[in-house]
C-alpha cells in the first residue's frame, strides 16, 4: 500500500484566525479547496472546513462578515504521519467522521489529504467494474 506522501497536498492553505467566515468562503470557492489552515501569529491553532461554514455559520444565520474563522474553525487539527498508509487515512477518517487530515513528520505538519484525494487514488489503483457494450 501506498503512502500518503503519495497523494497529500504539499501546499498549506492558511488564513488568518480573525478573517471573516465570508472571506474564508470566498478563498475556499477561488482555491478550489474545501479547507484551510487557520493561523495566530504563524502558528496553526486549526483548520476551518466547508462543513463548519455551514454547520456553525451559515445554518444559524450568522452575519457571515462578523463571524470570525477563530470563532468556527476545528481545534485540534486530526492528524496522521506521513508513513502511514493510505488505508490507514481512509480508516482513520471514516472513525473521526472527518473530511481532512493534516499529514506530519515529526509532530510538524506537511501537508493535507481530503476524502477527494483518496477518491482519486482509489479509483486509479482499483479495477474496472462499469464496462460500456
Amino acid at each position: 500500500m501506498s503512502s500518503l506522501v503519495q497523494v497529500m497536498r504539499k501546499e498549506l492553505k492558511k488564513i488568518s484566525q480573525d478573517a471573516s467566515v465570508r472571506e474564508a468562503a470566498r478563498r475556499m470557492r477561488d482555491e478550489r479547496v474545501g479547507s484551510l489552515f487557520v493561523e495566530r501569529g504563524g502558528t496553526l491553532v486549526g483548520i476551518l472546513t466547508e462543513t463548519d461554514i455551514v454547520r456553525r455559520a451559515v445554518a444559524d444565520g450568522s452575519d457571515l462578515e462578523a463571524v470570525k474563522t477563530k470563532t468556527i474553525m476545528t481545534t485540534p487539527i486530526a492528524t496522521i504521519e506521513s508513513m502511514r498508509t493510505i488505508q490507514d487515512a481512509h480508516d482513520m477518517m471514516g472513525d473521526l467522521g472527518i473530511r481532512h487530515l493534516g499529514v506530519t513528520e515529526q509532530g510538524k505538519l506537511i501537508g493535507l489529504v481530503s476524502v477527494r484525494d483518496l477518491l482519486v487514488y482509489f479509483k486509479r489503483v482499483s479495477e474496472p467494474r462499469i464496462t460500456q457494450d
